[in-house]
């Protein structure tokens, strides 16, 4: 199996379930990474804007991490999120970081530093030096303040070999298609999957090779499936499971991501809505909204 097909198909940004007094619940997690690999999901990803990373402290992260990897037990490829905005600190992380069980890393733009296109490059170029796993981007401008343009992608798949994909959530589909373009001019082996589930079937009609979810926590099967009849070329099928769940999609992020997954998991008892600051809970509103449109869709 090579690098590239690990990590096609439908991946899951695992969130960090905490219990009522904001401790890491690892009995739900357990239980998580369970339901979605029997779901049919193709890898999972840790620590990553889902996990809540941000506010985990240094040894909460090793810990989750180990323990997803501890879990998974080689069920399916793993990926963990290592980023960050001090290219310095990133590269040294890379450097002492235990990967045990694990197949890649996932790693965003740097943010709010802002930098230029030719920082861009310089910053994963680095990482590229000091990782001993293959690396995934992540571009996701409306949480790091910058866009990677399909122009920067290229220039570092030319000259990086062991980067070999990029999870694009820009939330515009010109620009993945643009990603693939440039990219096929340099590399034949990399891949785009969407950062965006609402985008996951316009993202592989125009090249994409699956999504990276937050959606198949709660409905793992389905979204395996509309992505398989998506790569298959069955668009219209794959759409209209898709629109069918954009409801429930459209609440998973009206407050924050990973508040509404984490409030949409709690109306199955799977987790607590438990976040920790500066994110707060789901509101009443957006509470009810998603039980509505649950049991909208299940009936």
């Amino acid at each position: 199996m090579t690098i590239t097909n690990k990590f096609t198909g439908v991946g899951v940004a695992l969130i960090t379930p905490f219990d009522s007094k904001g401790s890491i619940d690892f009995g739900a997690l357990a239980a998580i990474i369970d339901r979605v690999i029997d779901g049919g999901v193709d890898y999972l990803l840790a620590l990553g804007t889902t996990s809540e990373t941000p506010t985990l402290t240094p040894s909460e992260r090793v810990a989750v991490a180990k323990f997803i990897a501890q879990r998974v037990s080689g069920r399916v490829p793993l990926m963990v999120g290592i980023g960050g905005n001090c290219t310095a600190d990133v590269v040294a992380t890379l450097r002492s970081w235990d990967f045990t069980g694990y197949d890649a890393v996932l790693s965003v733009n740097p943010y709010y530093n802002k930098p230029n296109q030719e920082g861009l490059y310089l910053h994963f170029k680095a990482l590229s030096e000091a990782s001993p796993l293959p690396i995934m981007l992540y571009n996701i401008p409306g949480r790091t303040g910058v866009n990677m343009t399909p122009q920067t992608v290229a220039r570092i798949v030319a000259t990086c070999p062991n980067i070999f994909g990029i999870k694009e959530a820009s939330g515009n589909a010109d620009q993945m298609e643009e990603v693939v373009k440039a990219v096929a001019k340099v590399r034949e082996d990399f891949i785009l999957v969407s950062g965006d589930d609402g985008l996951t079937v316009e993202a592989i009609r125009r090249g994409g090779k699956g999504v990276l979810s937050v959606l198949a926590h709660l409905y793992p099967a389905d979204v395996k499936s509309l992505t398989t009849l998506a790569l298959e070329g069955n668009f219209d099928k794959a759409e209209y499971m898709l629109t069918r769940l954009s409801a429930i999609t459209d609440s998973l992020f009206a407050e924050g991501n990973p508040v509404g997954i984490k409030n949409a998991l709690a109306t199955k008892a799977l987790c607590t809505p438990t976040v920790r600051l500066p994110l707060a809970k789901a509101s009443v509103e957006l509470d009810i909204r998603q039980r509505i449109e649950i049991i909208k869709y299940e009936s």
